[in-house]
């Protein structure tokens, strides 16, 4: 079995009195989607937001590709290869598909960011950013503003973002939130074939989607892990259809 890319170990976060994650240890491994659900107000968000370096733990560690970045900020661990997109866009919304890639070739590559004209013909950064919209399968649409793509296509472009970053891992919170049933089906699909570029960590309420892309599944209720497996020994388990899922099996 692979060395899993990214480790957590006994992270814990409490607000006040409420502990939003309680001692929670999951891994990602190359190749695969790991999917954490669980109802709302479980800690999912709260997760993501101390994987990514959005948050400080109260204790705990991260390591990541066998360093440990639990002390490295959200910038810092985009630049080591851990991919975030979230729940609500955080595009240049005027900016062309392509102009926004460019931003993150440029945050990639540690120069300061030129929004002037000859930024526009700089093909050090119009090529990678062209690559990275074509394995976003957005090439097409690389012309067109953020604000007049689709809810999937902004999803596409935030990924295209995170490869243009050198993403080693994508960190996804709900990216079907607000789509119809055959967008999500699309962004499935893509999800589905982006796991050979590098593992994803999704939170997602849509279970079809859950079920049809997750490697293993954990399950959060009230800040703690309470299962973590393959889809069908998560649909088996009895906490879990009680907690969350239904009594149903």
């Amino acid at each position: 079995m692979a060395e899993p890319l990214l480790q957590i170990r006994n992270l814990t976060k409490s607000f006040g009195a409420l502990k939003a994650t309680n001692d929670v240890s999951i891994d990602l491994r190359p190749g695969e989607v790991h999917a954490l659900i669980g109802p709302n107000g479980a800690g999912k968000s709260t997760l993501m937001h101390l994987i990514s370096g959005f948050l400080k733990p109260d204790s705990g560690s991260i390591l990541f590709d066998g360093q440990d970045v639990s002390g490295i900020d959200m910038a810092g661990r985009a630049r080591l290869g851990l991919g975030r997109t979230f729940q609500i866009s955080s595009l240049a919304p005027d900016f062309s598909a392509l102009r926004n890639v460019m931003l993150a070739v440029q945050a990639r590559q540690g120069s300061s960011f030129r929004f002037i004209r000859p930024v526009r013909n700089d093909a050090s950064l119009i090529e990678p950013a062209m690559a990275a919209l074509e394995r976003a399968g957005l090439a097409a649409r690389a012309r067109i503003p953020a604000a007049e793509l689709s809810h999937g296509e902004r999803r596409q472009l935030e990924i295209a973002m995170a490869l243009a970053l050198g993403a080693k891992a994508f960190l996804f919170d709900e990216p079907m939130a607000g789509m119809g049933p055959e967008s999500a089906k699309t962004l499935t699909t893509f999800l589905d074939r982006l796991r050979r570029e590098a593992p994803v960590l999704l939170i997602e309420h849509d279970m079809d989607a859950v079920f049809a892309l997750a490697d293993r599944i954990s399950v959060l209720v009230y800040g703690s892990v309470i299962a973590t497996g393959t889809v069908e020994e998560i649909r088996r388990n009895a906490d879990v259809r009680s907690a969350y899922l239904g009594d149903t099996p």
